[in-house]
């Protein structure tokens, strides 16, 4: 397996790092993949990156010295036993283990390497177009045959319950591995499965410990080679080649070349794999993105099922809704869906930001304006009220709304008519009116800020929407749908998830709701290095997980909310609440002696 080993300047002993990853992170900074705890290196140093067929090493910074074999270098691809100094202190790059070369078996030797290196470079070319795991496997298989120049062989996987199964096989007769169970106990893929280490068997026939090896009579083999696939120390597959002619018979440096081989194809194994499940997840969420759509609103949370339920009933009848929530949690999406379902939807959709447009401006950007009612009106122009006649008129951040045009707007939707801005002539309309806010118009007109007559007209029914923290697995299909689309936008290679990134999707709270997760998205497409999204793709890189909370405090926190519920459904009557509860009236003083809310029964 492709290795880094840092031989410290302070006499310690050498420390030994496996490349296991795309791209492999160096650097001080203990968020890296190789932590080099030395002064004079940065905290984010160096990287190396593994592009299918070479390994590159890449400068981050210019404040961040980097030498390779005594040269300055800023980007280059590695060679076996090129030396990377950060600093003062020097990495050897391996492109496979070296305890391989301290072992009691013979030293691989630079031909063999190089043999080696040469049907790893081809192999990884082929890889290049495979389409999916098993494709890879087989080419992977024809790539081995060729190289050990062996008749036949197969290759044996590890399944998620850590079963090794045969994936692939060449020249075999399939009722001779049909038994896989038998195969697994067979005397020289179990002594690599417990050694981890390759094993050659040169002249089967005359070896007394394999001879009589059930896959060495079953396929009538004169030589076996069988070598572990190794990902992280842990086993995940197994390469058995054979050959049944004395003639053909394996000798040590087919041994080294396989082994060579087999500690790369691990690597790329061990990825293919894990994108092929990322991919079959990310295929099974699209499944059911499409069963969780209501409309072009994403998201099947409980939460949401009672919205749409509302927005069914409420969607066909003229009546006034206003939408509330926080920032970025969709509501003019929610707005545009229930014009969608009524009997307006052929007619047009108008939208104003009644906060984002200036105040002097507001007013001829809602009712219009005749030529010359101010300086630059030097043409008649209808308004947004107007635009949006047989149809639906969506007011956004309606709390934004001036005092003065707050009466205006109330004439307008009491009288159905508007008067253009310097002119006296009424316009009838026929429109329906949605309103949003993210501001707590209760409160704004107790202060003062917003009239009451015109908040009762508009909140006939009132849609109040959840924040993208309470809406669960929702943040996992919404951001699906704008990976998908942004990735078809820009024109960028298909992108994934993976198990990090989605839950650091979940474990974000989203104070920007929608809107923040869109952006985030975005970043991630156009400028990760990589197919499989991390959380420092997205940006979450950083972000601590919420802490768990204790199981009895969360049961508290859950029956206090249930209780005051409760007893506000109940008019705060408490004797009613904790008799409809069927518990003793004192747990409802217990849990809501602080509330100050009133006995009234």
């Amino acid at each position: 397996m492709p290795t880094l080993i840092w031989r410290k300047t302070h006499g310690d002993s050498d420390q030994r790092f496996s490349l296991t990853r795309r791209i492999t992170s160096i650097g001080s900074s203990a968020q890296n993949d190789v932590i080099i705890d030395a002064p004079d290196v940065e905290a984010n140093h160096a990287l190396i990156q593994f592009d299918g067929q070479r390994f590159i090493l890449q400068r981050l910074s210019r404040s961040a010295p980097l030498r390779l074999n005594g040269k300055k270098a800023k980007r280059a691809a590695l060679d076996h036993h090129d030396e990377i100094a950060l600093g003062n202190e020097v990495l050897e790059f391996h492109l496979f283990d070296t305890q391989i070369e301290t072992s009691d078996a013979p030293a691989i030797t630079p031909a063999a390497a190089n043999k080696n290196y040469e049907a790893l470079l081809a192999f990884s070319e082929r890889l290049l177009v495979a389409k999916d795991v098993h494709t890879l496997l087989e080419q992977m298989m024809d790539a081995i045959i060729e190289l050990t120049h062996a008749e036949k062989g197969f290759l044996l996987i590890a399944d998620d319950d850590g079963q090794m199964r045969v994936r692939v096989a060449r020249a075999m007769d399939a009722e001779h591995i049909a038994d896989q169970e038998a195969l697994y106990s067979d005397s020289i893929v179990q002594t690599v499965i417990r050694t981890k280490e390759t094993l050659i068997v040169s002249d089967a026939l005359q070896d007394a410990k394999f001879s009589a090896s059930q896959s060495v009579m079953n396929f009538n083999l004169c030589s076996v080679l069988c070598a572990p696939l190794l990902y992280r120390g842990d086993l995940i597959g197994l390469i058995y080649v054979g050959n049944d002619r004395v003639a053909n018979l394996f000798q040590p440096e087919d041994k080294d070349a396989l082994t060579l081989f087999s500690g790369h194809a691990a690597l790329i194994v061990r990825n293919a794999i894990l994108m092929q499940e990322l991919r079959d997840d990310n295929r099974a969420l699209k499944a059911t993105l499409e069963t969780m759509r209501f409309g072009s609103i994403i998201g099947a949370s409980e939460a949401m099922r009672a919205i749409y339920q509302q927005i069914e009933r409420i969607a066909p009848t003229d009546i006034s809704v206003l939408i509330d929530g926080e920032t970025g949690t969709g509501k003019e999406l929610i707005a545009h869906e229930i014009h969608a379902r009524s009997a307006r939807a052929k007619g047009p959709f108008i939208s104003i930001n009644c906060g984002a447009i200036p105040e002097a401006l507001l007013e001829s950007e809602l009712f219009g304006h005749v030529r010359g009612a101010f300086t630059g009106a030097n043409q008649a122009r209808d308004g947004r009220f107007q635009a949006a006649h047989k149809g639906t008129l969506f007011l956004d951040e309606i709390g934004e709304m001036p005092l003065q045009l707050q009466v205006k707007i109330l004439r307008a939707l009491q009288e159905r008519v508007v008067v253009r801005v310097g002119d006296h002539k009424e316009q009838p309309i026929d429109i329906r009116i949605l309103a949003a806010t993210n501001r707590n118009l209760e409160k704004e007109v107790q202060a003062g800020r917003f009239r009451e007559d015109l908040y009762y007209r508009l909140n006939v029914i009132n849609l109040t929407l959840p924040p993208l923290r309470q809406r669960g697995e929702d943040i996992l299909l919404i951001a699906q749908y704008l990976l998908d689309r942004y990735v078809k936008e820009y024109g960028t290679p298909q992108r994934v998830f993976n198990a990090a990134a989605k839950q650091a999707l979940r474990e974000h709270t989203w104070p920007g709701n929608i809107r923040e997760l869109d952006n985030h998205i975005k970043k991630a497409v156009v400028l990760a290095d990589s197919r499989e999204l991390t959380p420092q793709d997205l940006g979450l890189g950083h972000i601590e997980p919420a802490p768990i909370q204790p199981l009895q405090d969360a049961k508290e926190a859950w029956q206090r909310s249930y209780i005051e519920n409760a007893v506000l459904r109940c008019e705060g009557n408490r004797t009613q609440a904790a008799k409809a509860l069927g518990v003793d009236p004192r747990t409802i003083y217990r849990y809501l002696k602080d509330d100050g809310t009133e006995e009234n029964g």
